[in-house]
């Protein structure tokens, strides 16, 4: 019926290579050789009376004829995704990037309340602090950033934007009658590009003879925080489980706010999954339930 099409299986090869920009990844996201992934693109050249890439020491490149094929494959494995994720009656599995602190602290004492409304998807749970390209990566099918967000981003939905506070035990507060007495928990963030929220920020000039310990993960400053070694600064939305359990309470202090605005937290999904039905359960889920 298409008698002018090359073999499935070499445009699938061609599309790996093209979206990832190496024989070698393209390799080992579809577990064969690299070797093999040149073979099949050389066919597939051979087939199409045409070079697909410019092969230099180091790496590969499109060429005009590689470009048109890799946006139109693109296009049609995504459709061709998103149909069969439609059609499938099977469990579902969602795969979620997020950062170590919300799957923790947020995400995953939460995912009960999900899997009670929707039984028949699964969600697995990755996590670093890094910004995966998801529409590379076809192991993610959702991720859930956390920074700056941009209402022009391309699909990309705001969950929340988190207020600042401080918390601590009730027995260390019960133990420090002001700031110079206490000590005071922070992130320093791995990911540098984001604003910094920190207590002499926060203090401006009131922050003289104060004693700061920084973590790179929310969750460490808060589990000092609930160990009672001090004051944290952190993320309501991080700190709700342990305000409803009263492992933690808000610290007053007349001298600063007690809360200020920080980041946001938002999803962003791939291309391939815009009309996906099980990742649009998963985000008007996120929604509900964050708010």
């Amino acid at each position: 019926m298409y008698p002018n099409l090359p073999s499935l299986n070499s445009l699938k090869v061609f599309d790996a290579a093209a979206r990832l920009g190496s024989f070698k990844k393209a390799a080992e996201e579809l577990f064969i050789t690299p070797t093999a992934v040149s073979h099949q693109i050389k066919s597939l050249e051979e087939t199409l009376g045409s070079q697909l890439f410019e092969r230099k020491t180091r790496a590969i490149q499109l060429t005009e004829e590689g470009r048109l094929l890799a946006e139109t494959t693109s296009r049609a494995f995504q459709q061709l995704a998103a149909a069969i994720g439609e059609i499938a009656n099977s469990n579902r599995v969602i795969a979620v990037s997020t950062t170590s602190s919300f799957a923790a602290l947020w995400l995953v004492p939460h995912l009960e309340r999900f899997y009670q409304k929707h039984p028949g998807i699964e969600i697995s749970i990755s996590t670093g602090e890094q910004i995966d390209d998801i529409e590379r990566d076809r192991h993610i099918d959702v991720a859930i950033r956390y920074g700056e967000f941009d209402p022009k981003a391309k699909n990309s939905t705001r969950l929340i934007t988190e207020s600042v506070g401080m918390y601590a035990t009730r027995n260390y507060l019960a133990n420090i009658t002001d700031l110079e007495q206490a000590q005071l928990l922070e992130t320093k963030w791995i990911n540098q590009s984001l604003t910094p929220f920190s207590w002499k920020s926060l203090l401006g000039d009131f922050n003289k003879n104060l004693t700061i310990r920084q973590y790179d993960q929310e969750y460490h400053v808060i589990q000092a925080a609930l160990a009672s070694q001090g004051i944290a600064l952190v993320s309501s939305l991080l700190i709700q489980n342990a305000l409803q359990n009263r492992w933690l309470l808000p610290y007053k202090s007349t001298a600063i706010k007690q809360k200020a605005e920080g980041l946001s937290y938002y999803a962003v999904i791939p291309g391939r999954n815009i009309n996906n039905k099980q990742v649009s359960v998963f985000l008007d889920w996120l929604l509900e339930e964050i708010e």
